[in-house]
């Protein structure tokens, strides 16, 4: 435990998140204390605000598309910072401003998740903004100076990226690693006989979305960066071919799934299980060095050696069938770690000098299929209009409570700060329920202790310069964990506000009071709204993701068949094909678990939801498996009988997936033309036998949740 927990320190202090605090910290604070001492205080504060507005821009992805999220944020910005500042002396054109801006600010999340940050800065700076009231120059003055304090942001976030070009991917793809190390631990946890089989593979969906998360990341970051993708560029080859070697772990480690309850009741007495624990735990540790390797840019030397453990496991198991014991299932796990152990020397070749030479990359047309592209044209905003669009609904639902919130703090005056309303609506209320409760949560619980560290502070060291580095600490915080855990970030956040008003010269105790009151009312505001106005329920919705992941495993299944009939093979389809469906998987999973957020009385058919979602995770782990059993055996060729039962699990999957889409068309199924011989190989057979059943139960628990249904089918509009 010690170790492991030295590794996670070690991975945080070499991770993007600290390196982006750092940055950002230095970025907002410079202006702010360089400006201060020299008596220019608003002025640095003005810097400070633009900077702060252009980091919530900077998310994680290709310089390009941040450059973009950059400019635009920086233009909407400087627009709110004015109009909020020549506006707020009139409550009726302040309304008006609020009404438009989070509506449209709103909107735009249409358009992705870095256009839904730019909107949040654009909003940022309008609540910001209405602090004081002030002539119209100096309004235009403070609106020049955010400009400048967003300008300076980008330069030198624009110079970090030039100078450190490789170093974002290199981070994320440790990261990446290490939480994929996380998943096969998991795994590990369902050999061992003291564990709970339901709780623990909960927990291998719920890591499912958090692995899917980080390769979706560094495929944006890798797949749509000219300079990695071109052959020239030692490094982005050896990233990318790291990368696509991740993958194929990855779906190693899917591809290894047994019946864990039959494992354990036949040979749960031997020991044996806990031995094969023992090696994927160890396989699990050598993964996170690697990762942490590659994350601190430092050498690896390899600690474990799978082969010498798999010799003696092996030993044991064949003891076992010298007592009569039937072994042939442990032999197939051994021959799945021995491969996994290969599959992870293939990672590590990253450290390889020269291991890159040998291989080549795709071409940049065939790297794009595996990133979405957003389009921004105004026909996707112009299409969304309609009550239909949960991205509408969203928007009426934050417009509709910061004019509400706005209203009451206008006519219930009792602070200096109730701006701090809006700013907790705009940051908590969010399109789902259950992200919105979490949210809140976490917010109302962060100020709490925050507020009472700030306090502390404030009353044992009162000393100005103490006080000052304090912020920087505090600050640091903050942005480092703005994308890793909100609660965290908030308590971070809460001192750091409290200090700077101390140094102020404002009453502490009544700024606290103030936020917490602000807080809790505007939690309450948005946890209403979520629940009263338009609400999104998960349950009406989750048919999505149940089509989505149907359609994959029929695509994944498809390209299976034609590897059985000996037709030509093209790794960049299968790899598309893969790719797709574990995304699918895992936005079906984390679907699911939104949905047991909400209130129990909005969940409908959960049980025959989660069997899905685990019979589907099963049988691609089953497909997964058996495709690289037949890519490892050039010569094997699938009997009639063979195709006919691939064939009839696509005809079950069809059947589910017409449950959840009537206008679904199937594809035309091709001919089969393989002779009706005696299969020779057993595994092969049995194995089509086991997911012929998985997708009948398939088909059942889909027409249960159809009939269960009051509305199993979303309109085109939801969908959008």
């Amino acid at each position: 435990m010690h170790v492991a927990g030295e590794q996670k320190l070690r991975y945080f202090l070499f991770s993007q998140h600290l390196a982006d605090g750092i940055r950002i910290t230095l970025e907002i604070a410079i202006p702010a204390f360089v400006l201060a001492y020299f008596g220019f205080l608003d002025a640095g504060f003005n810097m400070a605000l633009g900077a702060l507005c252009l980091s919530i821009c900077d998310a994680p992805g290709p310089v390009e598309h941040k450059k973009n999220g950059m400019w635009y944020g920086n233009l909407f910005v400087f627009a709110m910072a004015l109009l909020a500042g020549l506006f707020n002396g009139n409550i009726l054109w302040m309304s008006l401003l609020i009404a438009g801006g989070t509506f449209f600010f709103s909107m735009v999340s249409v358009y992705g998740a870095r256009a839904a940050s730019v909107g949040t800065a654009a909003l940022l700076a309008m609540i910001l903004s209405m602090t004081k009231i002030s002539t119209p120059l100096v309004a235009l003055t403070d609106a020049l100076l955010i400009l400048a304090g967003g300008l300076w942001y980008m330069l030198v976030a624009m110079i970090f990226f030039k100078f450190t070009p490789y170093r974002p991917a290199q981070r994320l793809l440790g990261e990446c690693i290490y939480e994929t190390s996380n998943y096969l631990r998991i795994k590990a946890a369902l050999y061992n006989i003291q564990s709970n089989y339901e709780t623990e593979y909960g927990k291998l969906l719920a890591q499912q979305v958090v692995v899917n998360e980080k390769q979706e990341a560094i495929r944006e970051l890798l797949f749509t960066n000219r300079m990695l993708t071109r052959e020239a560029s030692r490094q982005g080859k050896i990233l990318i071919l790291t990368f696509s070697d991740l993958m194929d772990l990855y779906e190693q480690i899917n591809a290894t799934w047994y019946d864990y309850e039959s494992l354990r009741n036949k040979y749960g007495a031997t020991g044996i299980l806990g031995d094969i624990s023992a090696i994927l735990h160890k396989l699990a540790d050598e993964m996170n060095i690697i990762g942490l390797a590659i994350q601190s840019h430092s050498g690896y030397t390899q600690t474990f050696n799978h082969i010498d453990a798999l010799n003696s496991l092996k030993e044991k198991v064949d003891a076992l069938g010298e007592g009569g014991v039937s072994t042939l299932v442990l032999k197939k796990v051994i021959i799945n770690l021995r491969t996994l152990g290969e599959k992870i020397n293939d990672v590590a070749r990253y450290f390889q000098s020269g291991f890159h030479k040998s291989r080549k990359l795709l071409t940049d047309s065939e790297y794009k299929k595996f990133v979405s592209h957003q389009q921004v044209n105004k026909n996707i905003l112009v299409n969304n209009l309609h009550f239909e669009s949960a991205s509408f609904r969203h928007a009426i639902r934050v417009m509709v409570t910061c004019l509400l919130g706005y209203a009451i703090t206008e006519a219930v005056s009792y602070g200096n700060h109730s701006y701090w309303v809006l700013l907790t609506i705009i940051v908590i209320l969010k399109p789902g329920f259950g992200l919105t409760k979490k949210r809140n949560t976490e917010r109302l619980v962060g100020t709490l202790i925050g507020a009472i560290l700030g306090l502390t502070l404030t009353f044992f060291f009162p000393n100005k310069m103490v006080l000052s580095g304090l912020i920087i600490f505090f600050m640091l915080g903050t942005y480092t964990f703005i994308r890793i855990n909100y609660q965290v970030m908030v308590i971070f956040m809460t001192p750091y506000v409290i200090i700077l008003f101390y140094l102020l010269g404002l009453n502490t105790w009544a700024v606290v009071e103030e936020r917490i009151i602000d807080t809790a009312f505007g939690g309450l505001l948005a946890f209403m709204a979520n629940y009263l106005l338009f609400p999104h329920w998960e349950a009406k919705h989750i048919s999505l993701y149940l089509t989505g992941v149907l359609k994959a495993n029929i695509n994944y299944l498809r390209l299976l068949k034609d590897l059985l009939q000996g037709h030509s093979f093209s790794m960049v389809d299968y790899k598309l094909a893969r790719k797709v469906l574990f995304v699918n998987m895992a936005n079906l999973a984390a679907a699911f678990h939104r949905m047991l957020s909400e209130p129990s009385n909005k969940q409908k058919s959960s049980r025959e939801i989660y069997q899905l979602v685990v019979l589907n995770h099963v049988l691609a782990s089953n497909v997964a498996s058996l495709t690289a059993h037949i890519s490892g055996r050039p010569g094997i060729t699938a009997t009639k009988h063979s195709l006919i039962q691939v064939q009839s699990c696509i005809n079950s999957l069809e059947a589910a997936l017409l449950q959840f889409k009537p206008g679904y068309t199937p594809l035309p199924h091709s001919p089969i033309h393989n002779p009706d011989i005696e299969e020779k190989d057993r595994h092969l057979s049995q194995q089509l036998d086991f997911m012929k059943k998985l997708c009948s139960d398939i088909t059942s628990a889909s027409l249960k949740i159809s009939k269960e249904a009051k509305n199993p089918v979303i309109s085109a509009g939801e969908a959008a």
